[in-house]
């Protein structure tokens, strides 16, 4: 029989856990993938005019990865208070921090105002973005995953994850429309800082809808088990990163290895493409907007389908899956572009942000079986985190880098099968955590607690 503290959430009350936590995500990623997609058409003029084109791309997607930099700083300071205060605090702070970093790049004067002064400040705020968004993933997806039913903790935590396809698709609807509606020398002039200014109206919603919220029962029950033991035994508990370290640091390793092909494929995916069919495909900027528009719709569709599918066969197939399908794909993938037709491009993009999903929406589940609770935060955050600087952050500079250097895709496609198979060998390698129970999961107990794989307690069994 399952504790007042760990019963099941009513459905309502679930429902609202995960609208908060889609929601913020949805904000956060919409204000990240905005700068990506900006920084692919209009940052290389605005912010770096005295380069030529693809060096000046280059420029841009460099202040893109600078906000993957911060990301893992992000994650330890979010990670650390959130095992110790609690998620929904946290991830109020870092929906304020990214939205107002966000909304401060809208009014940022270019190079032609204030020269030097602005690719800088523009870099200070992506450092802002990325700091945010480091502690804001681990926090969203914990709250679901320990409010909601263990027997479909992989549907129901993949539920933030489709944060990032929704977020990617306001971000790249709003670019569209503004793109269809104005000329390109107004977008360039002013119509870009548009999308920018609106998160400060996305923000507001979302801070309203997480403060609403309940804490996560499991991290309650966690804290005050730790405030018992301390009482009786004047036990020092660990700071979360040190505990991750001796405990978990296996797990960590795992996590980054898979982050790994998801994280570069997606950015391959959704960002490079942009200067890829423009440049390379001779695709117009409208064109390869509406493809990766509808390709987002449709990957925001089958991420609750694979985490459903994680519930029934477990986590590891179907990431391993969409590990092996992304490095498969990637030929037919480039192949497709080239051939320059919206159909072509539309499939490209289309079956590979369902191969990502295999990867992303089971994601969630497996990082938060993997750790104990009072450290939850921090070893889940920190390896995906961690990874995001070897993966997505350099994903789009590398592959415009090796676009320059051969003029072909043939690197690029290698480049993400070299992702793929370290995600194989990663996510090979591990337990399958289906069947932990996250209640049993105590972070001052012995390594063996600490990687239980005793089986879930279904509620009412």
């Amino acid at each position: 029989m399952a504790s007042a503290a760990t019963a099941p959430p009513t459905p309502g009350n679930l429902k609202r856990i995960v609208a908060a936590s889609l929601i913020g995500t949805t904000i956060e990623w919409y204000d990240f993938f905005l700068y990506g997609s900006a920084a692919a058409l209009v940052f290389n003029k605005l912010f770096f005019p005295d380069s030529d084109p693809l060096v000046g791309t280059l420029l841009s997607f460099l202040t893109y990865a600078v906000g993957f930099a911060a990301r893992p700083l992000g994650a330890l300071v979010f990670g650390h208070y959130g095992d110790r205060l609690g998620r929904k605090k946290l991830l109020v702070v870092s929906l304020l921090m990214m939205g107002g970093a966000t909304f401060a790049i809208g009014l940022l004067p270019t190079h032609a105002t204030v020269g030097t002064a602005a690719p800088v400040l523009l870099t200070v705020l992506r450092l802002v973005q990325g700091f945010a968004l480091g502690g804001e993933w681990g926090g969203a997806v914990l709250l679901v995953s320990e409010h909601g039913d263990a027997r479909r903790r992989g549907f129901w935590a993949s539920w933030p994850q489709t944060g990032a396809p929704a977020g990617q698709l306001l971000a790249t609807g709003v670019l569209s429309a503004l793109t269809a509606l104005i000329s390109d020398a107004a977008f360039t002039d002013w119509g870009w800082r548009i999308p920018f200014l609106l998160s400060g109206v996305l923000v507001l919603v979302g801070l309203w809808i997480r403060l609403s919220v309940d804490e996560s029962p499991v991290f309650k029950e966690a804290l005050a088990r730790a405030e018992a033991r301390k009482a009786v035994s004047d036990t020092v508990e660990k700071m979360p990163l040190v505990a991750v370290l001796r405990h978990h640091w296996r797990d960590v390793l795992v996590a980054i290895g898979a982050r790994m092909a998801e994280n570069i494929s997606y950015y391959v995916i959704t960002a490079f493409i942009l200067v890829y069919a423009t440049t390379s495909a001779g695709v117009s900027k409208q064109t390869a907007l509406n493809a990766v528009l509808i390709a987002s719709a449709v990957h925001f569709a089958v991420i609750p389908a694979w985490g459903a599918l994680s519930d029934r066969v477990g986590r590891r197939p179907v990431y391993l899956l969409g590990a092996a399908g992304v490095g498969l794909w990637m030929f037919p993938f480039f192949s497709l572009i080239d051939s320059a037709s919206f159909g072509g491009l539309l499939l490209a993009v289309t079956v590979g942000l369902v191969l990502h999903g295999a990867m992303y929406a089971p994601q969630a589940a497996f990082f938060t079986e993997m750790f104990a609770t009072r450290m939850r935060y921090s070893g889940a955050s920190i390896g995906a985190q961690f990874a995001s600087v070897a993966a997505g952050a350099p994903a789009p500079l590398i592959a415009t880098a090796l676009l320059s250097s051969y003029g072909s895709s043939t690197p690029i496609s290698l480049y993400v099968i070299a992702a793929a198979l370290l995600t194989l060998i990663a996510v090979g390698v591990a337990k399958e955590t289906r069947h932990r129970d996250l209640a049993d999961l105590d972070a001052v107990g012995s390594d063996d607690v600490a990687r239980s794989d005793r089986p879930v307690k279904l509620h009412g069994a």
